[in-house]
C-alpha cells in the first residue's frame, strides 16, 4: 500500500490503470479502449555510483497499435536538475525498450505545474539537439469532482483528483462526494480507496476531514466492511467488560465458563442485551435465558 502523498500520486497508475483513460482525456490525447498495462522496473541506472529512478514506468499495449512506454513522475515543487534528469529518463527508456516514450508529470500546485510543462531544451548557439516536453496534470486541468455520482462512476480518478486538489479550498466538498460515492460501492473497493486517501492525506487538514467523513457509524451502518466489523467487535469487548463489572459490583458469582462466554462475544447487540440484564439477574447464567430478557423489559 502507498506510504505518502508522493507515492500515492504515481502508484495509483500501477494499482488502478483504469485511471489512464480519463487522465489522457484531460490532456486531450486519445487512449486505447483496450490495452494491457504492465508496471516495469523503475531503475534507469547505468553506472552503479549514480542511482537514477523514475517514480513509475508502465508499458502500454494497445490492441490496435504499437506499444509505448509511460514514465510517471510526481513533482511537489520546482527542483533544479529535473530539466536534465527527465530527458535522461526518456532517452534511456527509449533505448532500452526500443519503444516511444511519454513522460507524465503530476503536480499539486499551479506554479510547479507551469514549470514542469517545459519544454526543456538541450542545445547551444541556436541549435536544439534534444527537446523534452512533459505532459503535466495538476490543479489547473484535473477536474474538481464534487458530485457523488460522478465520483462513483470512476473511483480511481476521483481519488486521484482528490489527492491532486488536496490543497484546494474545495477539498472538503471533494472528499464529501468521495465518501458518498463509497457508500454504494462494494467492500473491496471501499477498503482500497479509504486507505489510499487516509494514508496519503495523513497529517493534513484534508486528512482529518477524510477521517471525519468516513467515520464508521455515519457511513457504514450494517455494511459489514472490514473496518466496521473491527469497530463493532471493539465496542462489544467494551460492553462485555461492563457486564462483568456490573455483576462484580452486585456480588453475583461468575464462573470461568460464563466469564469466557461474555468476554469472547463479538456480537454488540447481544452483549448490550446482557448489559441490560446484568442489573437484575440473580445468577450470572441467567444472562443467557429468555426469562431474564423478559425481566429486563426486552421485547
Amino acid at each position: 500500500m502507498v506510504t505518502s502523498a508522493h507515492e500515492g500520486l504515481h502508484r495509483i497508475f500501477q494499482e488502478r490503470p483504469e485511471i489512464l483513460a480519463p487522465v489522457f482525456q484531460v490532456l486531450g490525447l486519445p487512449f486505447p479502449g483496450k490495452a494491457t498495462v504492465d508496471a516495469l522496473t523503475t531503475d534507469v541506472t547505468e553506472t552503479k555510483p549514480l542511482e537514477r529512478r523514475v517514480d513509475t514506468v508502465l508499458r502500454i499495449g494497445p490492441s490496435d497499435g504499437e506499444d509505448f512506454m509511460l514514465a510517471v513522475e510526481v513533482q511537489g515543487e520546482r527542483k533544479p536538475g529535473k530539466e536534465m534528469s527527465w530527458p535522461y529518463y526518456v532517452s534511456y527508456l527509449q533505448s532500452k525498450y526500443r519503444l516511444p516514450v511519454l513522460l507524465l508529470v503530476v503536480c499539486q500546485d499551479r506554479r510547479t505545474a507551469k514549470w514542469a510543462s517545459g519544454p526543456f531544451d538541450c542545445g547551444t548557439r541556436g541549435w536544439i539537439t534534444q527537446r523534452t516536453h512533459p505532459m503535466v496534470v495538476g490543479p489547473d486541468n484535473l477536474p474538481v469532482i464534487t458530485d457523488a455520482r460522478t465520483a462513483a462512476n470512476n473511483l480511481a480518478m476521483a481519488a486521484f483528483s482528490a489527492l491532486t486538489h488536496a490543497r484546494s479550498a474545495r477539498i472538503n466538498d471533494i472528499l464529501d462526494a468521495m465518501g458518498r460515492a463509497l457508500q454504494a460501492t462494494d467492500e473491496k473497493a471501499v477498503d482500497y480507496f479509504y486507505e489510499f486517501l487516509e494514508i496519503n492525506l495523513r497529517g493534513t487538514p484534508a486528512g482529518e476531514k477524510w477521517r471525519e467523513i468516513m467515520s464508521f457509524v455515519s457511513y457504514f451502518p450494517g455494511r459489514g466492511t472490514v473496518r466496521e466489523t473491527a469497530y463493532l467487535e471493539g465496542e462489544a469487548k467494551g460492553e462485555a467488560k461492563g457486564v462483568l463489572r456490573v455483576l462484580e459490583v452486585r456480588g453475583v458469582p461468575v464462573t470461568e465458563d460464563v466469564r469466557e462466554r461474555i468476554a469472547s462475544c463479538t456480537d454488540l447487540t447481544l452483549v448490550s442485551a446482557w448489559l441490560d440484564r446484568a442489573g437484575t439477574v440473580e445468577r450470572a447464567e441467567d444472562l443467557f435465558s429468555d426469562r431474564a430478557a423478559e425481566t429486563s423489559g426486552e421485547h
